[in-house]
């Protein structure tokens, strides 16, 4: 269940896109959470969860967008997949599918060796906005909070980014994420984009794609730290 109150968004963040947690498409969104949870069905990621990835990763330390859809909707080991971050997983869950792609690709475009860990915290804590489009998602249904309200939420985030920061990467991997990310101003910001990282789309355009050295190369170039993507 969403709390009520919007203290769980980071203040960076609340100073932003604050006033969107009163809105009436929020509040609609709430009495839905409410009500799924009181219908007892069990939503991911859990509640203190929701806005991880924005309280991990501070609106001013923002440096690169990847954009996802949906949090994942099942369970592995016993415990959620989802924990608030785009294709992350806690540690201790097997890698999903998308995921194992992606680390593919950066043993590929790196040289380096990636672990079996799929929790990307310390991606996030190094500036990578791990934004999912829609943040809840109910057990076993994927989409089922889709067109809620959240899409809005997060296209208001995605805007605030491109208005009030420079010199962003903004990574959108398939033609949702590609849609999402249409307002980005290409002349403030770098925006890459390719297929998704899933099973059915990497082999047409996402394995050696080099956009993890491209993300560096742009970072370095505008004076700031490459990210350490290796986990």
């Amino acid at each position: 269940m969403l709390q009520e109150k919007p203290g769980q968004l980071h203040p960076s963040w609340q100073a932003v896109i604050g006033e969107e947690l009163n809105q009436p498409y929020m509040q609609s969104l709430r009495a839905f959470l409410k009500q799924e949870k009181a219908a007892g069905k069990t939503i991911y990621p859990p509640s203190p969860l929701i806005f991880n990835a924005f309280n991990h990763t501070p609106f001013d330390k923002v440096r690169v967008v990847i954009i996802g859809q949906d949090p994942y909707h099942g369970q592995d080991n016993g415990l959620p997949q989802a924990h608030g971050l785009s294709f992350s997983v806690p540690a201790g869950v097997r890698l999903p599918p998308s995921l194992q792609n992606i680390y593919k690709e950066i043993e590929t475009d790196l040289n380096i060796k990636m672990s079996k860990n799929g929790d990307l915290t310390p991606w996030a804590e190094q500036g990578v906005l791990l934004l999912n489009a829609t943040l809840t998602v109910e057990q076993a249904t994927a989409g089922a909070h889709q067109n809620k309200g959240w899409e809005q939420f997060t296209d208001a985030a995605i805007a605030a980014l491109n208005a009030h920061r420079q010199n962003l990467v903004f990574v959108l991997w398939g033609s949702y994420a590609q849609k999402k990310g249409a307002i980005i101003d290409e002349k403030k910001h770098l925006v890459l984009k390719s297929v998704h990282p899933s099973p059915l789309s990497a082999h047409r355009g996402f394995f050696g794609n080099h956009q993890f050295s491209k993300i560096n190369q742009y970072l370095i170039a505008h004076q700031q730290p490459a990210i350490n993507w290796q986990l």
